[in-house]
């Protein structure tokens, strides 16, 4: 079937995006891995290549476009080389979405161009220890100085990705108590300069997978931000988070899709291959079934998220939409994965192998930005249930 959802000019991006991919990240990949992380001055190399401005404004040094297509070629670019961008995901696909929403001229004036070059590198930091999903149970505070200059935070964050190397936090806090009507009123945005006095990083958490990922602890004590930094209007915040969740399920979904189809690919050119009983795999019926039936599934999954891209585009991604995309491809790529990891044997097992950091990357997809069941609930309300 003939897909439609890129044009010339995603595909010229993907062929530039490759070879950087091929000269820049492939050779030096397993460093980054034993490091835990991507260097960061790696990052000002995707500035300079125009990831990170695709969907930035022309005035402020972007390139205005206003579509998700390029991100998505990215996504299937990484997949396919078996390399992740590091923490570089969460500045496009999530910061970027509350700067364009929420942010005053003034404010896009001091952040984009930045943002663009990847001079300043944004993350945010939602999850709490002992909240989980439960965003409306935060109990970070911001509370308004005396001669309203700024706001003072204190709290803990944890599982924030891209933690380490941030240079600008939007955090989410109670600037006001939660009412007996509604749990979720009280919470705003802020902007956070990751060098204030009283911000620290605590553990770089180590993961099962996302290995050149960095993920971190966060404490603030007394952390002073000025009014100018905060984020839309105040005790907003919950309305923003969920405003911004079908951008992010549906950055989950396509990504999820795209390493099932990696995980095709790198299955079937080790089957044909690798020899056993004196012959290859690939010979035997049980791994033509396999590889069909994971293709099936593949095929499944593009059709979602290649619908899901376009409404996303159009602005019509409605919420129940996004988690049912998130649930189905992040469920195809976990049955995928596994199978064909199984396919190449022990050597799946094994992280010179990329289907092994792919199938432990992939693990998260079922939890972060929502876990499965989470997605269930939110489509059987929308079914009327």
């Amino acid at each position: 079937m003939r897909r439609t959802v890129f044009n010339e000019d995603h595909e010229a991006f993907r062929e530039t995006l490759r070879a950087f991919i091929e000269a820049e990240v492939v050779p030096v990949y397993d460093e980054w891995f034993a490091a835990g992380q991507a260097p960061r001055d790696f990052y000002h190399k995707l500035g300079e290549l125009g990831v990170f401005g695709i969907r930035v404004d022309e005035e402020y040094g972007g390139a205005g476009i206003d579509s998700y297509k390029f991100e998505a070629v990215v996504y299937e670019e990484t997949a396919r080389a078996g390399i992740t961008f590091g923490g570089s995901g969460v500045h496009v696909l999530l910061g970027l979405p509350y700067i364009k929403l929420l942010a005053s001229d003034e404010q896009k004036k001091r952040y984009l161009p930045k943002f663009a070059t990847g001079e300043e590198m944004w993350a945010i930091a939602m999850t709490e220890p002992g909240t989980g999903s439960d965003l409306a149970g935060m109990k970070t505070t911001a509370k308004l100085s005396e001669d309203g200059t700024h706001y003072v935070l204190n709290g803990a964050k944890t599982f924030i990705t891209g933690g380490v190397h941030a240079d600008r936090m939007i955090v989410c806090a109670r600037t006001s108590a939660p009412t007996a009507e509604d749990r979720r009123h009280g919470i705003s945005l802020f902007v956070v300069d990751t060098k204030a006095e009283g911000y620290s990083i605590g553990r770089k958490l180590d993961k099962l997978g996302l290995k050149t990922s960095d993920t971190a602890e966060l404490a603030f004590v007394d952390v002073k931000v000025p009014v100018e930094d905060l984020l839309g209007e105040e005790n907003k915040g919950f309305y923003y988070l969920g405003h911004n969740l079908a951008s992010e399920r549906w950055g989950i979904a396509f990504g999820a899709y795209a390493q099932a189809k990696a995980a095709v690919r790198f299955a079937k050119d080790y089957v044909k291959e690798r020899t056993v009983f004196g012959q290859t795999v690939a010979s035997f019926q049980n791994t033509k079934f396999e590889l069909a039936a994971c293709q099936a599934e593949v095929d499944a999954a593009e059709a979602v998220v290649d619908r899901a891209t376009e409404a996303l585009d159009a602005g019509e991604l409605t919420p129940a939409e996004a988690a049912s995309a998130k649930l189905f491809a992040t469920e195809v790529a976990h049955r995928v994965i596994d199978r064909c990891l199984q396919l190449h044997g022990g050597y799946g097992f094994m992280n010179e192998y990329p289907i092994a950091r792919l199938y432990a990357d992939n693990r998260v997809n079922r939890i972060y930005g929502g876990t499965s069941e989470i997605m269930k609930s939110i489509i059987a309300k929308d079914m009327g249930l």
